[in-house]
């Protein structure tokens, strides 16, 4: 059985309540990509779930651990809990590069999967902050230095260029709305197949990165980008996914 790790996908909540002269603050903690997870083990995949808190401490460091994966699926996890482990920012103790680690990875066999999000690409106010890193060298496409969010609220229909492409697991032709997605440009030398927005903005891209191969989904896998009539109700999103994973890692 196949083996895939999935990073991000999880939030801590700390809301404060005003009543009256009172106020307290409660704090919650949500794990979201449950459609994406139960895709991937339909589909035959053991799936390891790093919640974002964990990205910092346990996110593999090395060949050695990486290689324990198949794939790797970065969602919604920004670049920095990648970089920034505890000894490094707190203590100041020279540590791995992680991203550097995993593009060379992926670049002698691995593969690896980017899904969009607040947190993916460059992000809400460029905070994934991507851009900057090496993983820019494997990804398919080409990241904005600044804000890269498309939010449409109105919808916007996908448009599948490659409907046989093996990628896309025979997903069809016609896809739900989306609610947005990460602008991001078409890499050279990559396979653009499916397209969204006016400006045709790469929605899915694959791309073979020497050894290894890597692709992206630039919206998201769950609400709110990919609402329920995409993530939860379409019979094509196991399809999808499953297609993207088998592509990644035959």
């Amino acid at each position: 059985m196949k083996k895939v790790l999935l990073a991000g996908e999880s939030w801590m909540i700390r809301t404060t309540e005003t009543k009256g002269v009172d106020e307290f603050t409660v704090c919650s903690y949500e794990e979201a990509g449950i459609e994406l997870k139960a895709a991937l083990k339909g589909a035959g995949y053991e799936v390891e779930h790093m919640p974002a808190h964990m990205v910092p401490t346990a996110f593999p460091e090395t060949f050695e651990q990486l290689d324990a994966y198949d794939l790797v699926i970065l969602s919604d996890i920004g670049a920095n809990s990648l970089q920034l482990a505890p000894d490094v920012f707190q203590h100041s103790i020279v540590g791995k590069n992680r991203i550097q680690t995993l593009s060379s990875w992926v670049r002698e066999g691995g593969s690896l999967l980017m899904i969009g999000g607040y947190l993916s690409f460059t992000g809400f106010e460029a905070k994934a902050n991507y851009a900057n890193t090496a993983i820019t060298d494997v990804l398919p496409v080409t990241l904005l230095p600044e804000d890269d969010r498309m939010e449409r609220p109105e919808g916007v229909d996908p448009v599948v260029l490659h409907p046989e492409h093996p990628a896309l697991g025979g997903a069809g032709e016609s896809w739900p709305r989306l609610l947005g997605y990460n602008k991001v440009g078409l890499r050279d030398g990559a396979e653009l197949l499916a397209v969204v927005g006016e400006d045709r903005d790469p929605l899915v891209a694959v791309s073979q990165q020497g050894k290894g191969r890597s692709a992206v989904f630039t919206s998201d896998c769950a609400p709110h980008w990919a609402p329920p009539e995409f993530s939860q109700q379409w019979d094509g999103y196991n399809r999808l996914f499953a297609g993207l994973a088998d592509w990644l890692t035959e």
